[in-house]
This record gives structure tokens, C-alpha cells and sequence, in this order.
């Protein structure tokens, strides 16, 4: 009788442990691919709705940016907070709470009066959003084969693509339609898809025992670090994002905030029994040098989109549209590179793809560095868009790699902080990209800035055999 019955339950934790069928796991990546596009569209079309909300709301732009500075410093100061809960609590609970904050604020969004209600709601979303995209990866590198990781991992970053290079498009069209509101409303009925899929697909966790919840002295302990994690990169994030351009004492103020409140943490880390960030982990060289380029490439991929649009409108001439037309390449060769990307990792090996995308970028970059505004029109486009096709399928061959290689050795109570840690690193390096190339196009122009990005992309080449070797 005993033997039966552990003959049983083996075999239901085999089957509960064994990977998803094809139809479950085609469906779980619908899922969790719903779960990364929304917050990219989330962030792209908002940025095109800020003129007509200036016109709508009667406020000046400085008080309408906040629309836009709400979700961004909510999603990316919170990703690690909500990756260390999903790791205790649950990671498909936490993805179905974001995706339903996400779908509630988004209605709320649409449907509220006034700025300061918007930017409430906007820092919501943007919260519902930072468990979307920390804990979509963390649950592809649980469900999906060792052997497909890097097709997973590229799906994901095709939508990511898809997302910004959409929103502009259709956030133009929507507004031109119906309206400011239907930017955020459209989100709704992708959600609750998105919550429908989830709910459906997402393989079932164990029940949380008793002895295993955490304690309430932890869960504060952890709460308050979040807290003070959170207000020091808005603090970074905030200096780095605001005075277009200019960098002064409100900057320095705010960069002077920051490091004082992440001293707080680092302090209130050293001396928990159960810190937020697993450092322990973060000693492995493996890791650190995944996070660092993570942050160095997306630090490069900001200044092709900072140095883009100046380049093209002032030194070549073009107008807006044509502008725009020529800026959307970039996330369209990224929205179709993804998963062929992640089919070489998947053949090839993750180390390997990881340096090759390196290598593209870093050719891209010293391409960019040399282009001629003199030449020909077609002759100077053709200059401009071959070393931006090679980055941008660069940077989705490194990603595809370094996101399977870093996910799919973490034991499974890791996997929900490393995946924010990850994409903290990542929108950490935007902002940077944002603020510092963009200062050093304005002051040094085209040619300097990219030969300093061909230099973090060197750097980032000198950690990938480490990380190699210790692989």
C-alpha cells in the first residue's frame, strides 16, 4: 500500500516537474510575450500623447512630463522589490497581480479627470508593469526547456521591439481618432487577454506552507529595503532625465539624494539575515559580468536613438515624417531578429552568440563613427541605416544569449531578483544613454559619440571571456 502510494506521488511530481506539452507551452509564451509587449507600448505611446495632453489638461510640459517620469521611475525602481516577493510568495501570483494592476490602472487612466489622478494612476501601471517584466522572464527560464531558452528569450525581446516601434504608430493613430484616452484604454482589453492566458497557461506553484511564509519582522525588513531602493534610483533616474539637456544644481541635488539613500540600503542590507538582493549570488562572475554588459549595451542602444533623430532632421535635412520613418528600422529589424537570434543561441551556445552580437555592435558603431554627412542624400541614409540594422541585430543576438545564460543555471529561488536585477540593469543603462551620450552629441557631436560607444562595447567584450571561462 505504501509503495503504490509513493509509486503515485512520484509520478505526479514527475509530471508536475516534466515541461509543458506543446500546446500549453505555445500558449504560456503567448502569454508571458502579452506580458512584456504591454509595458513597451506603455511606454512608446505615451511619449506621442504628451503634446495633446499639454492641449487637453491646460498644464505646462514641465508638470505633463510626469505622465511619462510616474511609469518610468515606478517600473524601474520596483523590479528588484517585486522579483524578491515573487521569489517568496509565488512568481505566477505576482504576474497575475501585475497584469491586473497593469489592466485596472490603464482603465484608470483612460477614465480619470485631471493631471495629478493620470499621474497617479501612470505610477501604478508602471508598477503593474515592473512585475510584468521581471517575473516574464523568470517564468520562461522555469517552464521552457533548457534547449529552447534561447528561442524563448528571443520572442521576448521581438516583443519588447514590437512594442516600442508600435507605439508611436498607433498612439498617432488612436489620438488622431478617438482621442488622448484611448492610448491607455486599448490596454485594456489586451490584459484581460493577457490575464486570461496567463491564468490558463502558467503552470500551478505548490501552496506556500506555514513554516515557509515569511515572517512579518522579514517581510518589512524586505518591504522597507524595496523602499529605499526604489527612492534611490527615482533619485538617479530623476537627475539623470531632468533639465533637457542641462545638468545642474537640481541635478546634482538629486544625485546627491540618490547616493544618500542607497548608502541607507547597502547599510540596512549588510545587516538583514534575509537581504532583498542576493549577494552571495552576485559574487559569481558569471553573473556580475552579465549584469554589466547588460547595462554597458543598452547604454549604447540609447545613443542611437538619442544621436538618431538630430542627426537625420539637422545634419541630413529631413522632415519629421521622413525622420520618423527612418527612426522606426531600428525596433522593426529588432521586433524580426529576435527569434532567429535565439535559434543560433539555441544551435551554437550562449558564450559564443553572446560575443559574436558584441562584435556586431561594435562594428556597427565604428561605422556610425565614420559616416559622411557630405555625401549624397541616398548615399549618407544608406551610411547611416547599414550600421544601424548591424547594431540593432547585434544587440538582439547578445540579448537572446545573455538573458538564456544568466536565467538557466539560477536555483528557482532566485530566479524572480536576478530577472529584476537584470532588467533594472537594462533600464539603468537607457537612462544613463539618455543623459550622458546624449550631452556628449550635443557638445562633441556624431563622431565622438559613437567612437565612446564603440569603447563601453570594448569593455563589454573584455568581460564576456571571463564570464566564459567561468561558465
Amino acid at each position: 500500500m505504501d509503495t503504490a502510494t509513493n509509486t503515485a506521488t512520484n509520478l505526479a511530481n514527475d509530471k508536475a516537474q516534466a515541461p509543458p506539452a506543446r500546446p500549453t507551452l505555445t500558449g504560456l509564451l503567448a502569454s508571458l510575450a502579452l506580458c512584456v509587449l504591454l509595458p513597451a507600448l506603455g511606454t512608446s505611446s505615451a511619449n506621442i500623447a504628451l503634446p495633446a495632453l499639454v492641449e487637453a489638461l491646460g498644464a505646462p510640459m514641465q508638470q505633463v512630463q510626469w505622465v511619462v517620469l510616474a511609469y518610468l521611475l515606478a517600473s524601474t525602481g520596483l523590479m528588484v522589490g517585486v522579483g524578491r516577493l515573487a521569489d517568496m510568495l509565488g512568481h505566477r501570483r505576482l504576474l497575475l497581480a501585475g497584469v491586473l494592476l497593469f489592466t485596472a490602472a490603464s482603465a484608470l487612466c483612460g477614465l480619470g479627470a485631471g493631471l495629478w489622478p493620470l499621474v497617479a494612476a501612470r505610477a501604478a501601471q508602471g508598477l503593474g508593469a515592473a512585475a510584468m517584466l521581471a517575473l516574464a522572464t523568470s517564468l520562461v527560464s522555469a517552464a521552457v526547456p533548457k534547449a529552447r531558452a534561447g528561442r524563448a528569450m528571443g520572442l521576448l525581446g521581438s516583443m519588447s521591439a514590437l512594442g516600442t516601434a508600435l507605439g508611436p504608430a498607433l498612439g498617432g493613430l488612436l489620438i488622431a481618432a478617438l482621442g488622448w484616452r484611448s492610448i491607455f484604454l486599448v490596454n485594456v482589453p489586451l490584459g484581460l487577454l493577457a490575464l486570461g492566458l496567463a491564468w490558463r497557461y502558467l503552470p500551478a506553484e505548490r501552496a506556500v506552507q506555514d513554516s515557509a511564509r515569511p515572517r512579518f519582522s522579514t517581510l518589512a525588513t524586505l518591504l522597507l529595503a524595496a523602499l529605499l531602493l526604489a527612492l534611490g534610483l527615482a533619485a538617479y533616474a530623476l537627475a539623470m532625465t531632468l533639465g533637457r539637456g542641462s545638468f545642474g544644481a537640481l541635478n546634482l541635488a538629486l544625485l546627491g539624494a540618490a547616493a544618500l539613500v542607497l548608502t541607507l540600503f547597502l547599510l540596512l542590507e549588510a545587516h538583514s539575515a534575509t537581504p532583498l538582493i542576493p549577494w552571495a549570488s552576485l559574487r559569481a562572475p558569471r553573473l556580475r559580468a552579465g549584469l554589466a554588459m547588460t547595462a554597458l549595451v543598452s547604454t549604447v542602444m540609447m545613443a542611437t536613438l538619442v544621436a538618431g533623430p538630430f542627426y537625420l532632421a539637422q545634419t541630413l535635412g529631413l522632415d519629421m515624417a521622413r525622420t520618423g520613418m527612418v527612426m522606426a528600422v531600428g525596433p522593426v529589424v529588432a521586433a524580426f531578429s529576435g527569434v532567429p537570434a535565439g535559434r543560433w543561441v539555441d544551435r551554437l551556445g550562449a558564450a559564443r552568440m553572446s560575443i559574436y552580437g558584441l562584435a556586431a555592435m561594435l562594428a556597427g558603431c565604428l561605422a556610425l563613427s565614420m559616416v559622411a554627412a557630405a555625401a549624397p542624400l541616398a548615399l549618407a541614409l544608406a551610411g547611416y541605416l547599414g550600421p544601424i540594422v548591424v547594431i540593432t541585430a547585434g544587440y538582439a543576438l547578445f540579448q537572446a544569449a545573455n538573458n538564456s545564460a544568466l536565467m538557466s543555471e539560477l536555483a528557482p529561488q532566485q530566479r524572480g531578483v536576478i530577472s529584476g536585477l537584470l532588467n533594472l540593469a537594462r533600464n539603468l543603462g537607457l537612462i544613463t544613454g539618455a543623459s550622458a551620450l546624449g550631452v556628449l552629441f550635443a557638445v562633441a557631436g556624431m563622431r565622438i559619440t559613437f567612437v565612446a560607444a564603440a569603447a563601453l562595447l570594448l569593455l563589454a567584450l573584455l568581460l564576456a571571456p571571463r564570464r566564459r571561462q567561468a561558465n
